[in-house]
């Protein structure tokens, strides 16, 4: 049988595939021929990440396929419920990359407060002139001890960004339609472990409360962090979206931290990947990365184990 991992996947999976049978394929094919390619080479399982498009169109297409894999959480690329009614299993791996985005997600944070995505960009070009200046404008950092972390959406990754806004001494408030209450498990090297229940509250008390938002939902119709939002925000207030473009209104929160409603913001996700707007990344007071909440070694190591298995398990 053969497995063609489009968007690539990571050896430990290929290794695992490869032991129990399995051919894998890691070119990469461009997305309009994708179904010559596959119908060519009798393609069983087809693995994306978020480039690759797998629609319903390609699923007609493509009569060999047989399983749909994403390496990752979100699966808004692929029309789900079509291939499964086709037959089609679809599956992904929605905790492998949870700890990788909740430490991007600190990344930022620990990076906006004490500015550091705007020191970075000037120290190389006035350092040596006008290093007293950046000093004094750099000097009212704050700490993220003792601050209010909001977590608008606490499923598996808005869950592990909690746990290390606890480990970092944050008070953490969250918000969530589908979960009331939860406990939170904070591990350590030595084997000890702390129990937090956390119960959510509702997300017009989060907006008021939070010191900091971050956001960990799936893909929606309409803006989740949109003018109203910003309005019932503290002064002040920090945000931060690695969940998905599309989620918050940029154009709102590029007016909110002109009026500075908004004093700290970081994208990981944006509105039109993968060419976001300038006005985005030409503002000086974003922390920007390009989507890589996952892209750590050992979160792709999880995901490409956890797909091997699936496979495995549903084919062998």
């Amino acid at each position: 049988m053969k497995v063609l991992a489009n968007d690539g996947i990571a050896q430990s999976g290929i290794d695992a595939l490869e032991k129990a049978g399995f051919e894998v394929i890691t070119t990469k094919v461009a997305q309009e021929q994708l179904e010559n390619y596959i119908n060519k080479h009798n393609i069983d399982v087809i693995l994306v990440r978020s480039a690759t498009q797998v629609r319903a169109e390609l699923i007609d297409a493509c009569p060999s396929i047989k399983i749909i894999g994403r390496g990752g959480v979100g699966m808004d690329n692929i029309d789900v419920e079509y291939a499964r009614e086709q037959g089609l299993h679809v599956i992904n791996t929605p905790a492998a990359s949870s700890h990788s985005v909740a430490e991007l997600v600190f990344a930022h944070l620990f990076g906006m407060v004490r500015f550091l995505y705007d020191a970075n960009r000037n120290m190389p070009l006035d350092g040596d002139t006008r290093f007293k200046d950046l000093k004094k404008a750099y000097a009212k950092g704050k700490e993220l001890k003792g601050k209010t972390l909001g977590v608008f959406g606490f499923g598996r990754i808005g869950q592990a960004t909690a746990k290390v806004a606890l480990g970092v001494g944050m008070k953490v408030i969250a918000f969530d339609p589908y979960i009331e209450e939860t406990n939170l498990e904070l591990s350590f090297y030595d084997g000890q472990t702390l129990n937090f229940p956390i119960q959510t509250i509702s997300k017009e008390e989060v907006l008021k409360q939070a010191d900091f938002i971050t956001l960990h939902v799936p893909a929606q119709e309409n803006y989740v962090i949109d003018n109203a939002e910003f309005d019932a925000m503290k002064d002040g207030v920090g945000i931060v979206n690695a969940a998905r473009g599309g989620v918050v209104n940029e154009v709102a929160l590029v007016q909110a931290i002109e009026s500075g409603k908004v004093a700290y913001a970081a994208i990981d996700t944006f509105e039109n990947e993968p060419t976001p707007a300038m006005q985005v990344l030409m503002n000086q007071s974003i922390s920007l990365s390009p989507h890589i909440g996952a892209a750590t070694n050992e979160a792709q190591d999880r995901i490409g184990s956890e797909l091997a298995s699936q496979i495995i398990s549903l084919l062998k």
